[in-house]
């Protein structure tokens, strides 16, 4: 669910406001009241207060704008925006998926810095060619030396900036593969972020900028922390690449006659599976099978439907939905397509079928979590699978629906 409030929207892409935004337009205002105080001695507290909130929002419409550039071109490339929200640190655009090509990925990541660069040239042009008060003209070139800041900032090479999204892209070329260009860009961003947090302690120890050592530091812990995510996903995406179904799927699902009542079925599977059970609440999936070949899936939500007087005449394979009639993936399918049938339908489980189309197992969440993590040595619990296959939801820690939908 997207944070934050909804506060309209640009070119059909939602915009909204980080609750912590408000901090910073509050602290951004007073820092610069304070500035303008100093430099128009003369002008009401009115106009200066006034002014300063102006600049504050002109500032985050700035910010606004960049994030704009990089969302119009992703859009461009067939790809959905999500939204844009302004926080703590800035904006934020929220797009679905990476682009195709290491070409496309640079036009996105460009774009940003671009229309930075294009308002620093206009409010330069504003500044020196409107025949406006001297605070009027001040406001504008100081827009216009911040707009400078936030181009030339954004273009440090290192995720999560747009210069390590730039980074990515040419190693990308030069490689041919995505996941290295994110990796390099992620540890030049790792390294930018405990350099950032060196500088500021460094400042708060040794001089008197106690809060410029602070801020340092904060933004420098927000590269850190965001870098070592892309490095991260990146470590999924490309798992979730190489592992087929094969390596997640399990033999938990049993065969039962077709042939045999209703009645048997309850008695014998049924009733019998869940008593084994150990929580007496798990599930199992049942294929029918006669002359040696399988049916169907047993669809035991609809035997409840059945009048109990004729469970002991109708067989089951009167509630049997044959192969080609539920969804299923092949055991030598991507992970990623097997994660995506599971979320298109309303299903715990998946039926894997072998290549000659017969039942060669069952993939629920639960198998996908447990073979993500065998791969890429993650600690996950027996206790944390079950209760992954029980509700039938991922854990927080790994999206992984919305990892496969950015490599689409």
């Amino acid at each position: 669910m997207q944070a934050g409030w909804r506060v309209g929207s640009l070119f059909k892409i939602p915009l909204y406001i980080d609750p912590s935004w408000l901090y910073i337009l509050a602290l951004f205002t007073f820092l610069n009241g304070i500035d303008l105080q100093r430099g128009y001695p003369q002008e009401s507290s009115i106009v200066i207060w006034a002014s300063g909130l102006l600049m504050t929002l002109l500032l985050f419409g700035s910010v606004l704008l960049h994030e704009l550039g990089h969302s119009l071109v992703a859009r461009s490339q067939g790809i959905k925006v999500n939204s844009i929200t302004l926080f703590l640190f800035g904006g934020v655009a929220s797009i679905e998926q990476e682009s195709k090509t290491p070409g496309q990925a640079f036009q996105v990541a460009i774009a940003g810095p671009a229309v930075s660069l294009f308002l620093f040239g206009l409010f330069e042009l504003l500044a020196t060619g409107l025949p406006v008060s001297k605070l009027v003209q001040g406001l504008i070139s100081d827009l216009a030396q911040i707009n400078l800041v936030l181009t030339l900032f954004n273009l440090i090479p290192g995720l999560p900036l747009d210069g390590g999204q730039v980074l990515k892209a040419a190693v990308w070329k030069l490689t041919g593969n995505r996941f290295q260009g994110v990796r390099w860009a992620a540890k030049t961003g790792q390294f930018l972020g405990w350099l950032a947090i060196a500088l500021g302690l460094t400042l708060v120890l040794l001089t008197r900028a106690l809060g410029m050592g602070i801020w340092i530091a904060f933004i420098g812990s927000f590269i850190l922390r965001n870098a070592s995510n892309y490095n991260r996903t990146a470590n999924l995406q490309e798992a979730l690449l190489k592992l087929v179904v094969s390596d997640a799927m399990t033999r938990d699902f049993r065969v039962v006659d077709a042939n045999m009542t209703l009645r048997q079925f309850a008695d014998e599977h049924i009733l019998a599976d869940v008593w084994k059970s150990e929580q007496k609440s798990q599930e199992f999936p049942y294929y029918a099978a006669s002359q040696g070949r399988y049916r169907g899936l047993v669809t035991v939500e609809d035997l409840p439907l059945i009048e109990r007087s004729r469970w002991e005449i109708q067989q089951v394979n009167s509630i049997v939905r044959s192969l080609t009639e539920i969804v299923t993936v092949p055991e030598k399918a991507s992970l990623v397509e097997a994660i995506q049938s599971l979320e298109d339908q309303p299903m715990k489980w998946l039926t894997v079928l072998s290549p000659a189309g017969t039942v060669a197992g069952v993939i629920d969440r639960g198998d996908i979590v447990r073979a993500v993590a065998s791969k890429l040595n993650l600690v996950v619990s027996e206790a944390e699978i079950k209760q992954i296959k029980s509700e039938a939801k991922y854990p927080l820690s790994l999206p992984l629906p919305a990892i496969v939908k950015s490599l689409k």
